[in-house]
């Protein structure tokens, strides 16, 4: 397949350059003795990102957990940048220099595919019984490539949509009255109708396929064999997005924020709704920091027709490196972390969402934990392939300039279903 062949290529060249940036950088992967190295006395080592794996955070906690109840094989923390993209980017040097520095991979839901195929994982396959039947179906798609299970879910993620309490008397259901309502509050109130993440990048992707999937679209079939890409639906999707840059449903600037600026603007009071992730939720309720403290509320996001809801799902999947020293351990870990109760319980009672099913049900006093126990079950993962990155950034490029009226959408959305055909020739 020209898929396998350019990923080997890439492969190739990426070892070239990076072995050359690791000797002349001297910092190639961790040695034996190098601290949190993944081969000495049985420890090892969990490459992982974001402020939940700073000292303090859930993912220590975790840690520890783990390293209470198994003394033998001890795990610490390899704490990568909050950056995803600045996380791949440190994994990909150690993977593709085959160090076994790393032992257990925390991964963004749509790496799989990619790791998969350059032959960085370590299969799950024997362990998918255990750990299929108490996931949520979207976050175990997500940890899955070609019918392999290659990660087990650790963490999720889903969009909400943010309203205003003291302006708005129910939440919307469908797009069409979101921006009536947003449209009508906002003009008598001087403020946005609506913000959310609409600047070139992955944020925008994921916003601009909540309103497709929302209008019944999908990317491709199960095993990401056939393209299922609608030039009409996405039509309809990119048509939706530039009548609300050009009606002003989108508030001033909205093609330049990215999670933080829209949440500061919702924040400040100055919008009406918000599509954002749960931890908006935390900060919007402080009192000493947020303008709308006790005026806000959370709900699902709207679809076109207003049945059901579509929100994308994000997250964190934990994988064990086909390099590691230990894997029989890193194996044990990754699927304790994605099974057990408690562990599963602390993710959600430090305000990340569970990939456990079943936590959900005792998490119900949490107004975030109780709204995603009604959202993932039916939140869709950006498809794992190996060459995401590449249709994201054409998404990036095509879709962009289409819904800021610089392109035609439709020779826009004509452009990535074409793109789509060719990554899966």
């Amino acid at each position: 397949m020209k898929l396998q062949m350019r990923a080997r290529q890439r492969f190739l060249f990426a070892t070239i350059l990076v072995v050359g940036a690791l000797v002349a950088a001297g910092c190639a992967g961790t040695s034996p003795d190098d601290e949190g190295g993944g081969d000495g006395g049985g420890e090892l080592s969990w490459a992982i990102g974001g402020s939940e794996a700073a000292p303090g955070g859930v993912h220590r906690e975790v840690a520890e957990l783990w390293n209470e109840e198994n003394p033998d094989n001890p795990i610490s923390i390899e704490r990568l940048p909050d950056d995803a993209g600045e996380q791949r980017q440190q994994q990909s040097l150690e993977l593709n220099a085959q160090e076994s520095g790393f032992d257990v991979l925390g991964m963004d839901v749509i790496w799989t595919g990619e790791y998969a195929v350059n032959g960085w994982l370590e299969s799950l396959e024997d362990v998918r019984g255990e750990i299929e039947e108490v996931t949520i179906p979207g976050a175990f798609e997500s940890a899955a490539w070609e019918g392999e299970l290659w990660a087990a879910p650790y963490n999720s993620n889903a969009g909400f949509l943010y309203y205003r309490t003291d302006l708005v008397d129910e939440p919307p259901t469908t797009w069409d009255e979101t921006v009536q309502i947003g449209m009508q509050v906002g003009e008598q109130e001087g403020i946005a109708p609506f913000v959310g993440q609409g600047a070139q990048y992955e944020g925008m992707v994921v916003n601009f396929l909540e309103y497709y999937w929302g209008a019944g679209g999908e990317l491709f079939n199960e095993d990401a064999s056939e393209v299922l890409w609608d030039n009409d639906i996405a039509l309809e999707a990119v048509e939706f997005m530039r009548d609300s840059v050009e009606n002003g449903f989108y508030g001033s600037g909205f093609n330049t924020f990215l999670e933080e600026e829209s949440r500061n603007e919702f924040q400040s009071g100055n919008a009406v709704f918000l599509r954002n992730w749960p931890y908006v939720y935390g900060l919007a309720s402080d009192k000493k920091e947020s303008k709308i403290a006790g005026k806000f509320d959370i709900a699902p996001l709207p679809t076109f027709t207003g049945d059901g809801t579509i929100s994308a799902l994000g997250g964190f999947n934990n994988a064990v490196s086909a390099f590691s020293d230990n894997k029989e351990a890193a194996k044990e870990f990754v699927v304790w972390a994605s099974t057990n109760e408690e562990v599963q319980t602390l993710l959600g009672e430090s305000s990340l969402p569970p990939t456990m099913g079943s936590v959900y049900e005792n998490l119900q006093d949490d107004p975030v934990m109780a709204l995603l126990g009604e959202v993932l079950p039916e939140a869709k993962p950006r498809p794992p392939a190996p060459m995401w990155n590449d249709i994201s950034v054409t998404i990036q490029q095509e879709i962009f300039p289409a819904y800021n009226g610089e392109k035609d959408p439709q020779e826009a959305v004509e452009a990535v279903g074409a793109f789509l055909e060719e990554s899966i020739q």
